[in-house]
């Protein structure tokens, strides 16, 4: 495991550490050195963007060799799912996005703009709806127990350093109070319950929008989530895949989380054979 590598979010050196970590281990599970890779796609938020594309390509050319491929998270994790068919695929990760393809090759994307103004259902916006539910619960009158569960997750010991660091934007860690957040939902916690269960509704408004976009009533419309989000917590995929189904009901929902890697891992291959013809 690496760390965040969003440069938006944690700059270019920290992501310059993560991608260097990462390419680290996997070269090391692989048992090769970084300079006998002859093709590299990295998929990541932001990806599609120009400038973002040159830091990135600029820092995996001091570390790799060979070819290098840089698109958007999205487009690897659909690649997992669907391959080069028409499909839906929706990220929850630290961010979200919804990204799909229908049969004439057409794509639309909702959801994805940034912590700041988007990103809904993602990681950092569950745990930055926690802090907020808690506080309102505390403007209320109420000591909710899910408040003691965050400050202990970011180390604090009053109310107020709470305050403090979640409003120390963007250094805020909301994305990190996540399992907090999963674990007290299965101890039947009612605020993380109640905001799991809207992120699970936020997401699925995100598919619907690109399923709106896309595809005729009625059509057959394969679905796939991705990320830790959804991986991590069973509420939100509950809550997605019921949603979802009560607008569109000929969707097809995969159970299966699906690993975006393999979608870099598939396009590199793809990218490698097309180079050698």
């Amino acid at each position: 495991m690496s760390g965040p590598s969003n440069l938006v979010r944690v700059g270019e050196q920290r992501a310059r550490e993560a991608i260097a970590a990462a390419i680290t281990q996997a070269c090391s599970q692989a048992k090769i050195t970084p300079s006998q890779i002859e093709r590299t796609c990295i998929g990541v938020a932001g990806g599609a963007r120009p400038e973002t594309a040159k830091v990135l390509r600029r820092i995996l050319s001091e570390i790799v060799s060979g070819e290098i491929e840089i698109v958007g998270d999205m487009v690897i994790a659909m690649e997992a799912a669907a391959g080069s068919g028409p499909g839906v695929i929706v990220i929850a990760g630290t961010g979200s996005i919804a990204y799909g393809r229908n049969t004439a090759g057409q794509t639309a994307r909702a959801g994805g703009w940034g912590f700041a103004i988007s990103d809904e259902g993602s990681a950092h916006w569950i745990g930055r709806a926690a802090v907020a539910a808690v506080m309102r619960a505390c403007d209320e009158g109420q000591r909710p127990n899910l408040l003691n569960s965050l400050m202990q997750a970011w180390r604090l010991e009053t109310r107020e350093q709470l305050i403090l660091a979640a409003n120390a934007t963007p250094t805020a860690d909301f994305a990190g109070l996540l399992p907090t957040i999963v674990s007290a939902a299965q101890s039947e916690d009612p605020i993380a319950h109640d905001v799991l269960a809207q992120a699970g509704a936020e997401l699925a408004m995100l598919a619907k929008i690109v399923i709106a976009r896309l595809f005729r009533d009625g059509e057959e419309v394969g679905v796939a989530m991705s990320g830790g989000v959804f991986r991590n917590a069973e509420l939100v995929r509950r809550v997605f895949y019921n949603n979802l189904r009560l607008t569109y009901p000929h969707v097809l929902v995969s159970e299966d989380v699906v690993d975006a890697v393999k979608g870099a891992l598939e396009l590199a291959r793809k990218g490698a054979k097309a180079a050698s013809r």
